[in-house]
């Protein structure tokens, strides 16, 4: 039996009345490939569960066609509080803004991310995915992310797509914050940072080659 690999994705829609958001589509649909691509299984799941929103900056051109399988796994994702962890060999988290409204302050999705890193299993995450790491911490009482090296939108990135000002927090600011070695490069270029079997992606750029490595260490 191939082995699974948990993605979960956002299902928050809006930043604020005039600033819709979702899932920025690339961030799934490349691991999403790269991983059945490699036999794995996928189990797409979010905090709602159903259908995902998408962020509109992302809805135009060719991905639709390209990614049409994609797109059909994510009309129907398992709700995030069926999820089993023992199931799972790894777990992927894509980004898009929805993800800082709704990631943090998931109960279940902590849970899931401290069972992966207790566990020794792969967790990776790409562009604001991160943010899913604000919120847990370990047995020992530390934040997940204390002490790890990993990267994520750059608080440069943030302010260049204007929507600094409507977010909770900076993810750089607020994961260095909690004791990560947060790593940049220029904005908007592809950068993945890999620190044992934590491996994340700066932006959109970087979902790709994060989702090969993250199969690079899961292979491993």
């Amino acid at each position: 039996m191939a082995e699974k690999i948990l993605v979960v994705v956002t299902t928050a829609d809006k930043i604020t009345d005039e600033h819709k958001t979702g899932l920025w589509l690339s961030e799934f649909a490349e691991p999403y490939e790269e991983f059945t691509g490699h036999g794995y299984e996928v189990t797409v799941a979010s905090p709602k569960g159903g259908d995902v929103p998408l962020d509109p900056g992302r809805l135009e051109g060719v991905e639709k066609d390209i990614w049409s399988e994609p797109i059909r796994r994510l009309k129907d994702t398992k709700m995030l509080d069926d999820i089993q962890a023992d199931e799972y060999a790894a777990i992927f988290l894509p980004g898009g803004h929805g993800t800082m409204f709704d990631f943090p302050s998931n109960k279940k999705l902590q849970e899931l991310l401290v069972h992966f890193a207790e566990s020794d299993k792969v967790i990776g995450a790409v562009c604001h995915g991160p943010a899913g790491f604000v919120g847990p911490v370990l047995s020992n009482g530390k934040p997940l992310v204390e002490g790890k090296r990993l990267t994520g939108f750059t608080n440069e990135e943030e302010a260049d797509t204007k929507l600094d000002q409507y977010m909770p927090f900076l993810l750089e600011t607020k994961l260095t914050e909690l004791g990560a070695e947060f790593v940049t490069t220029p904005k908007f270029t592809e950068h993945v940072e890999v620190d044992g079997k934590l491996v994340t992606g700066q932006n959109p750029q970087s979902g790709a080659n994060a989702a090969k490595e993250f199969v690079r260490v899961l292979s491993k």
